[in-house]
């Protein structure tokens, strides 16, 4: 759930990529190494206020390391495996968690979930949840004028009027819409994405190329979030990009992190996990991370986010069955897209 300058963003996520996590050796505080996705750390971020407020308290060094997103993150893990330098990742959804605790990479962690207020609830005693929001196709007022009211009007939609959507391979959003599409087509999803796949003018690895696209003016529609309009709110005193309530409803997506077992610092690692809980960190989501807060905040959300899409059907599919299948959905995905 991200906004940002898509220049600056890009560069200085690739400058962080590169850089990699610091050691111990560059100072006498402990090191605390957290792998995310790039929006969450640059300064529009809430990376730089949440590490100002916990280093405030933990007398540590918290390194954000922004890697492309989600999907990517557990990509990046299984590849590093016990060898990688990070403490804590932030940033897969809910529906990559058995996949994620299948890699044996990740320990307990410890964190009391009560302040959580989670649509529907929440209860894992490995992934802490930070925010949550549902997808949704933004689109821009000036050019599109009768914007799609369900998935089908989106699939049937005139095939001039382009969108931009995230890989499922690499992204979370990308991955939440191969979702949204098989809880609302089952069976027919692959018929559903060839009639779609004509709307598609690029499947961009992330979030943040596809969103570029669409503030750029390349595309008029965009996969991203029902929460996304209100940066434009609040930032840019606009309303020209709303999101699209669809009847079908919107699928639900819930971000989490988790602590690695092989942590150079596990009880720093897991007070890291508690302080994305806290008001303090909460209160930092809605205005940085541009999505819904998963705990209690101290401050009332801005004006703006009572404007957003109410969704009425939050959609969803159990994380064990996504798990099972998304290998061969992908795959499905895939054929019937022409990637």
């Amino acid at each position: 759930m991200r906004i940002a300058p898509l220049v600056r963003f890009a560069l200085a996520g690739a400058a962080l990529a590169l850089a990699g996590p610091a050691t111990a050796a560059e100072g006498s505080k402990p090191v605390l190494t957290v792998y995310t996705y790039e929006s969450f750390v640059p300064e529009w971020g809430p990376g730089p206020k949440i590490e100002t407020a916990f280093e405030a308290e933990c007398g540590c060094d918290l390194q954000f390391v922004g890697l492309e997103d989600g999907v990517a993150i557990l990509n990046r893990l299984k590849l590093e495996g016990a060898s990688t330098k990070a403490d804590v990742v932030l940033g897969l959804t809910t529906d990559l968690v058995p996949e994620a605790k299948a890699t044996g990479f990740f320990a307990d962690s410890g964190v009391d979930l009560k302040p959580l207020t989670i649509p529907g609830g929440y209860a894992d005693p490995v992934f802490v949840p930070y925010d949550y929001s549902y997808l949704a196709f933004v689109y821009d007022t000036e050019t599109v004028k009768n914007p799609p009211r369900s998935l089908d009007d989106l699939v049937e939609g005139d095939p001039n009027e382009k969108i931009a959507i995230e890989d499922a391979r690499t992204s979370t959003p990308g991955l939440g819409l191969l979702l949204w599409m098989k809880s609302v087509y089952g069976d027919e999803a692959d018929e559903k994405w060839e009639r779609l796949s004509r709307r598609i003018l690029t499947v961009t690895p992330g979030w943040s190329e596809a969103y570029g696209l669409f503030t750029k003016g390349e595309v008029p529609i965009v996969l991203s979030y029902t929460t996304s309009p209100a940066y434009h709110m609040i930032e840019e005193k606009t309303e020209r990009y709303q999101a699209a309530a669809f009847t079908e409803g919107h699928y639900l997506q819930i971000e989490v992190a988790g602590r690695l077992n092989s942590a150079d610092h596990p009880a720093l690692a897991q007070r890291f996990l508690q302080f994305m809980l806290t008001p303090q960190a909460q209160d930092v989501i809605p205005t940085t991370n541009w999505s819904l807060p998963a705990a209690r905040t101290a401050s009332s959300l801005p004006e703006a986010f009572s404007k957003l899409v109410k969704v009425e059907t939050p959609l969803s599919i159990d994380p064990e069955t996504v798990a099972r299948n998304r290998r061969a959905w992908t795959q499905e995905w895939l054929t019937a897209v022409g990637k």
